[in-house]
């Protein structure tokens, strides 16, 4: 028996309005996991090597894409060495932001880690003024404003204060602005190196996650952190 038209209408619409929900939803809770997890390793145990634990990560990314695209779940763009030169100053940029990140973590704790990270908005709406001319409203400066002002309170009474883990965070706040300022610059120029002229989001995932692979290898090996991970 078939529903009626308005019935099925209001099921699309339902499902519209639920989808970007579920999602920011699965993200919130997938970025709080991996922050979690990554502060118990470096912090509670203490474990010296972030490339390698970079290196595992990433390659357990690359891996869950690559048999999704394998099964057909998800659309992959097929890879080129064109591409892959447009692409690699935004994977440059991609692993030097997720080390910042993970050195900070080991330093810091999780809620100044939080809200140091609201400084990377600050500096994306400034370079995007200076780069695109895309100008915010008074609303959106004075919220930044106040970011400004909840991370400088933050710090001032931060007991457990740790100029490396701050000085980590801030190369991290400012890679993670370059990070999205590049992507919009390289976008348009990596559509054009791609054969159906478009780049999706979980081929965007591969890229950095596959191309990240061997920079990993080559820091794991010039500091020495496979000899520690042997050991440990």
């Amino acid at each position: 028996m078939s529903l009626p038209v308005d019935a099925n209408e209001k099921q699309h619409g339902s499902g519209r309005k639920s989808g970007p929900l579920l999602s920011g939803t699965a993200y919130c809770i997938s970025s709080c996991s991996m922050i979690l997890l990554n502060k118990v390793v470096l912090s509670g145990y203490d474990f010296n090597a972030g490339v390698s634990l970079m290196f595992y990560q990433n390659l357990i990314s690359t891996a869950i894409v690559l048999i999704l695209g394998l099964c057909r779940a998800v659309s992959l763009e097929k890879l080129s060495w064109k591409l892959i030169r447009v692409w690699l100053p935004v994977n440059v940029i991609f692993i030097g932001m997720l080390l910042s990140g993970m050195y900070s973590l080991k330093y810091i704790n999780i809620a100044m880690v939080t809200i140091l990270k609201n400084m990377t908005n600050i500096l994306t709406a400034i370079g995007e003024l200076y780069l695109f001319r895309k100008r915010q409203n008074q609303k959106v400066w004075t919220a930044m404003f106040l970011m400004i002002i909840s991370a400088v309170s933050g710090g001032i009474t931060d007991l457990s204060f740790d100029a490396t883990g701050y000085a980590w965070q801030t190369l991290n706040c400012i890679l993670t602005a370059s990070y999205s300022l590049t992507l919009r610059r390289v976008m348009d120029e990596a559509k054009k190196s791609t054969k159906s002229g478009s780049l999706n989001e979980v081929s965007m995932v591969l890229l950095n996650n596959l191309l990240s692979l061997p920079f990993a290898i080559f820091l794991i090996l010039l500091l020495h952190e496979w000899e520690y991970v042997i050991n440990a």
